[in-house]
């Protein structure tokens, strides 16, 4: 691979690149050059092999260089990582997929959930997408306390019967029931099993020790599209909406502070860079294991692919969304009017999860690729900007796709 090293606006950029995803690289200066990127990495694995792996920026405007070994919360692309918990404790025979979640957690069977299924909490399905009451300061930092709240709430629909996102409080129905199926904190159970075995730069809870390595994230702007989006308009109008309760959670989340990111919140606040979300999924898109690391088995692999629910208005996001159990697939809401930012085009073999602000990382098991972005400056949108899609088509490009006009990337 060649080494690159190039000097844009927002600081250097460097790496190293196989001639044949160059196409990556300069989509990735460009972003620093033309679209308002600070610091990000990008990187891309190939039949488990690297053959990307850039960074550049800056932690901050006009502070430290973004490093080989810059991290930063990922937001919602730490739910890929949650996922995986699962699926490895249901590939060990430690938990049934299709079983109520009351075999494991009883409490959980309250006020209209007693016949919810573990898929349903990893399908965004099983009807608590938000908690109703205004959490007390604090309270995302405070598992047990979560835990005990979610189990008390009544589901906003007849769980199954449809899908809304559950962007935060996933962290404590899949975290919990990973916790009851495995005897360990789901947080643990990533770093013992997960991670360290594919010595994975990845925390889901960070270590003080790592604190120094972290860039803070940055807000976006509001712009007036963010605002006139079909999202914002049902959470300004409904405030007993789903969407309404996921815009004032947002406010409530601390990504910038040692309690926010020493917390365990499978759901949002994983800290790691590019090489790490590759990484995770380098063995999924290998089937399942990697130089020896056996994460999962092909069956296991091949339902974590499938998509599990999909709809034409998902309760939170008001856009049409489709899941895999605990992933997102490839979304093509690109002629959606009042959307900004709300696709996400992959192939249709791919999974994977985006992330607040834009970064994401999948596993193509069609081309055994797998992917990764991270970036400290926010976008705009549900899904991914141009920046991160912009890596993403020329990555596919590179491979041979052809198009994504049909709303996935094919040959």
């Amino acid at each position: 691979m060649k080494t690159i090293s190039v000097t844009t606006k927002a600081g250097i950029v460097e790496g190293v690149c196989d001639a044949r995803f160059a196409g990556v690289r300069d989509a990735f200066v460009e972003n620093f050059e033309a679209r308002g990127e600070i610091g990000a990495s990008v990187s891309l694995t190939l039949e488990g092999k690297p053959v990307v792996d850039l960074w550049g920026g800056r932690k901050a405007p006009g502070g430290d260089p973004w490093t080989r070994d810059t991290i930063s919360i990922v937001f919602s692309s730490t739910k890929g990582a949650m996922a995986l918990c699962a699926h490895a404790l249901a590939d060990r025979g430690q938990l049934d997929l299709d079983a109520p979640i009351v075999k494991y957690w009883p409490e959980f069977g309250q006020n209209g959930k007693e016949a919810a299924l573990v898929s349903m909490a990893l399908d965004h399905s099983v009807g608590v997408p938000h908690i109703r009451q205004v959490p007390k300061k604090g309270a995302f930092n405070d598992y047990n306390h979560m835990v005990d709240v979610i189990a008390k709430e009544a589901p906003f629909w007849v769980p199954g019967t449809r899908n809304g996102y559950h962007a935060i409080t996933m962290s404590w129905t899949v975290g919990e029931i990973v916790h009851r199926a495995a005897k360990k904190r789901m947080g643990r159970f990533f770093a013992d099993e997960i991670a360290k075995p594919l010595d994975l730069d990845f925390w889901i809870g960070l270590p003080e020790v790592q604190e120094h390595r972290v860039a803070p994230m940055i807000a976006v702007v509001p712009t007036p599209e963010m605002a006139q989006s079909r999202f914002f308009q049902r959470a300004m109008s409904d405030f007993n909406s789903p969407s309404h309760f996921f815009l004032r959670d947002v406010a409530a989340f601390e990504p910038n502070t040692r309690e926010g990111r020493a917390a365990e919140i499978g759901a949002g606040n994983g800290v790691t860079n590019a090489r790490g979300l590759a990484g995770l999924y380098a063995p999924l898109a290998n089937g399942g294991t990697l130089n020896g690391v056996r994460i999962v088995g092909k069956d296991t692999l091949a339902r974590m692919g499938r998509v599990s629910m999909a709809t034409h208005e998902d309760a939170t996001l008001v856009i049409p969304t489709r899941f895999a159990l605990g992933y997102m697939k490839s979304m093509d809401n690109r002629a959606l009017g009042g959307s900004d930012s709300a696709s996400c085009l992959l192939t249709e073999a791919a999974f994977g999860h985006v992330g607040a602000g834009g970064s994401i990382g999948f596993a193509d098991p069609e081309c055994r690729m797998s992917f990764g972005y991270t970036m400290n400056q926010m976008g705009a949108g549900l899904l991914l900007n141009d920046r991160g899609q912009s890596l993403v088509d020329e990555a596919y490009k590179a491979l041979g796709y052809r198009s994504n006009a049909g709303g996935a990337w094919v040959m």
